[in-house]
């Protein structure tokens, strides 16, 4: 009878091979559908460089069709994560997606594979780079009112969490601990907004007085050119005597004093601050719905030792939550910043309660 030939090392390496670069090609095509999908709600200079992204996974995925050759095979779909990169990217902002694919190209696994060029791994870490600066824009565009947003959320869920952990302590009934957590709410809330916007609006005039003064750009066709008094204002701007006598005389060639020229990062520090109001506005509702939060399970007349309980509950989830997002956005790890918004706001409500405990057993 006759014996079906046995499996080769070399067949069972080239079949594990083909494997992963089936694995592979679905997540390039999978990649560059998220460009595709982010690009379509961007204009302009960031719309071109997610189509060049785009663009260059096309061509990883040209690779591993020239590798494969007729052992293709059917379509794969790429990875849960990149899947789900694609939907976010399709359904809401764009912000959240580029830090999570920053971290995802981080990951490249071609620099250990050497079935992928070593271009490919350069490109990889370049587009680490590429979203990193499309990041940066959104975060320069976001940082004031989401910096209010989340300083708002995050002291209305301790605050009134240790309010109200504090003076449950105490023994009082449930009903004076409820007055006590909207109090705490309201006055928050609204020293939060108010806070924020004088915060954000004396920076700002701050950053006015600053600026260099647009009708000095009419001085410039009088000035000497053998004087210094130009040089001045840019060595007053922090540069060295030469740089400043340089750029002084490339300043005198063009006639333009560069009033309104960003800094060196490109970033515009008004933009970076945001609008008064808007910082004000989300510190505001953010602090109201986080103090909401703590205050609830009394609301609903919750027992008081049930409700401090489902207090401490809902605020540490709510604490994660916030921590793991500001560590996704500024393109950090999210568990390690959950963490630590948990450890920091039930170590400020612990002492609270310990102190309330304190006050109720000595009748304070």
């Amino acid at each position: 009878m006759a014996t079906s030939s046995s499996r080769t090392p070399a067949r069972d390496a080239r079949e594990m091979s083909i494997t992963r670069w089936r694995r592979y090609l679905a997540d390039e095509r999978a990649e560059a559908a998220v460009y595709r999908e982010l690009a379509e709600r961007k204009t302009g200079q960031e719309r071109e460089i997610l189509l060049g992204l785009a663009e260059a996974e096309g061509r990883h995925e040209s690779h591993w069709l020239a590798l494969l050759g007729d052992d293709v095979g059917k379509p794969l779909n790429g990875d849960i994560r990149t899947r789900m990169l694609a939907f976010l990217a399709r359904h809401f902002g764009s912000l959240f997606v580029l830090a999570l694919a920053q971290r995802a190209e981080a990951r490249s696994p071609y620099d250990d594979d050497t079935d992928a060029s070593d271009s490919m791994a350069a490109d990889e870490r370049i587009h680490g780079e590429v979203l990193r600066g499309l990041a940066a824009r959104g975060r320069t565009r976001l940082a004031g009112s989401f910096r209010a947003a989340v300083f708002g959320a995050n002291d209305g869920l301790v605050s009134n969490l240790a309010l109200v952990l504090g003076i449950g302590a105490t023994g009082v009934p449930a009903s004076t601990v409820l007055f006590a957590g909207i109090a705490g709410l309201l006055a928050g809330a609204l020293s939060m907004g108010a806070g924020e916007y004088v915060s954000v609006r004396s920076q700002r005039e701050l950053l006015e007085a600053s600026r260099p003064d647009p009708a000095s750009q009419d001085a410039l066709a009088h000035l000497d050119v053998d004087a210094n008094e130009l040089a001045l204002v840019y060595r007053a701007r922090g540069m060295s005597a030469e740089d400043a006598a340089a750029h002084a005389a490339e300043v005198l060639a063009t006639l333009h004093l560069d009033a309104d020229a960003p800094d060196a990062a490109g970033v515009d520090e008004h933009e970076a601050l945001g609008s008064p109001w808007n910082a004000a506005i989300s510190s505001f509702l953010f602090f109201a719905s986080g103090a909401l939060i703590p205050v609830l399970p009394y609301l609903f007349g919750a027992p008081s030792g049930i409700a401090i309980a489902i207090a401490s509950a809902a605020v540490g989830i709510a604490l994660l939550g916030t921590g793991a997002v500001v560590g996704i956005l500024s393109g950090g790890s999210p568990l390690k910043r959950a963490l630590r918004q948990l450890l920091i706001g039930f170590g400020a409500a612990a002492v609270t309660y310990l102190l309330g405990l304190l006050f109720g057993a000595t009748g304070l």
